[in-house]
């Protein structure tokens, strides 16, 4: 086997990168890292500079893969690093460039380490992990990073000497579920009233809600998407980095994965939300709204989708980073991991210490945050 590094998603048939990715992770398929690169979401400007790793086998065909970037900042990653670059520039010592394993502006576990199905998992896996580490020497990188890693990623590259750390997302599991009122009946009864007062609000504003696939919206309606879109990073100071051709894109070659939400106020479109969908999993990317309705946020970033996963089988919902106010409609902390490797010795030994006193308060705060659970009887699992 051979390693290769990419730096042109472009120069790797899509066939055969989403042989080794499948299709229940739709951030990790070619379709949608490649249309970030080709509409310049990544690349200079935002200092997402492409540099995957992919593992050939003896007839040239692609074995194993993992997505990563040399990165100037750390914007986008939503594993905050910003006081390790500002320790490393008090030292007197560059932070920057760093090695990133994630998928841009995407929040969400899953696989890193990717394999072929008909291949032995390891020993690629080990190979692509050896290659990374090797790949932070050649391009003169700080450290490298892998970001909301499956359990199996954390575990194999602690194994390889890098350092867990923790997280905390709140996910909405399904329950076999029959129907959104089904779900409801699953809850205390303080908040199954909260909740069917929110929906009650949105209704009684007149707000019609309408799910449909990437693939049947019309041009206008995703210029109105994107405009909910920026307006939310405008108005929180942040920075739109996605591009309505972007959206175009990913909604004609994968628009059956791509999931609208969208509420209308007569015929006026005035909030939306937009999802994509694996086999089993739906998750919550970005919203915005005109104008300010009564409990339109918590129906068209959490009701819709639940019922959306309920009508579709769907297993898990992940809406999204941070907001405590999601347990009390039925997202429950869940924790996330990510695994990093810091070339300087004694920054890297002060980082564990930190990781380790960070660790025992993440699990303190996950086992606080499930004692407020909503429902009747707490689900395992």
């Amino acid at each position: 086997m051979r390693v290769a590094v990419i730096n042109k998603l472009s120069e790797v048939p899509a066939d055969q990168w989403n042989r080794v990715t499948g299709r229940s992770h739709p951030f990790l398929r070619h379709e949608f890292l490649a249309a970030l690169e080709r509409h310049s979401c990544v690349g200079e400007q935002f200092g997402w500079y492409p540099q995957h790793l992919a593992v050939y086998d003896d007839n040239g065909i692609l074995a194993g893969l993992a997505p990563l970037y040399l990165k100037d900042n750390s914007y986008g990653e939503f594993v905050f690093d910003w006081s390790w670059a500002e320790a490393y520039h008090r030292a007197g010592k560059s932070y920057y460039p760093k090695l990133v394993s994630a998928i841009p502006y995407t929040p969400v576990t899953g696989a890193r380490l990717l394999v072929r199905d008909d291949l032995e998992p390891v020993v690629v896996t080990d190979l692509l992990i050896r290659a990374a580490l090797e790949l932070v020497d050649r391009a003169g990188a700080s450290s490298l990073h892998w970001l909301f890693t499956s359990e199996r990623d954390t575990e194999q590259l602690q194994e390889h000497g890098l350092l867990r750390r923790t997280g905390c997302h709140f996910h909405w599991h399904n329950r076999d579920y029959r129907s959104f009122d089904d779900f409801l009946g699953s809850l205390n009864s303080r908040k199954r009233k909260k909740m069917k007062r929110e929906r009650r609000f949105v209704g009684e504003a007149g707000i019609r809600m309408e799910i449909i696939h990437g693939s049947d919206a019309s041009e206008s309606q995703w210029q109105a998407m994107h405009r909910f879109y920026t307006s939310t990073f405008e108005r929180k100071s942040g920075m739109p980095t996605l591009s309505l051709e972007f959206f175009l894109d990913i909604s004609h070659s994968m628009g059956d994965q791509v999931v609208l939400v969208m509420a209308y106020l007569g015929k006026r479109l005035v909030a939306g939300a937009i999802n994509l969908r694996g086999d089993t999993a739906l998750y919550g990317r970005h919203w915005g709204c005109i104008d300010k309705y009564h409990s339109l946020h918590f129906e068209t970033c959490y009701y819709q989708g639940i019922e959306y996963c309920i009508e579709h089988g769907l297993g898990l919902f992940e809406p999204g980073v941070q907001g405590e106010h999601k347990i009390s409609r039925g997202f429950l902390p869940t924790l996330t991991w990510s695994a990093h490797w810091i070339r300087d010795a004694a920054f890297g030994e002060a980082i564990a210490r930190y990781l380790d006193n960070e660790h025992e308060l993440i699990m303190d705060y996950s086992r606080d945050m499930l004692q407020y659970s909503p429902y009747r009887k707490q689900p395992s699992g």
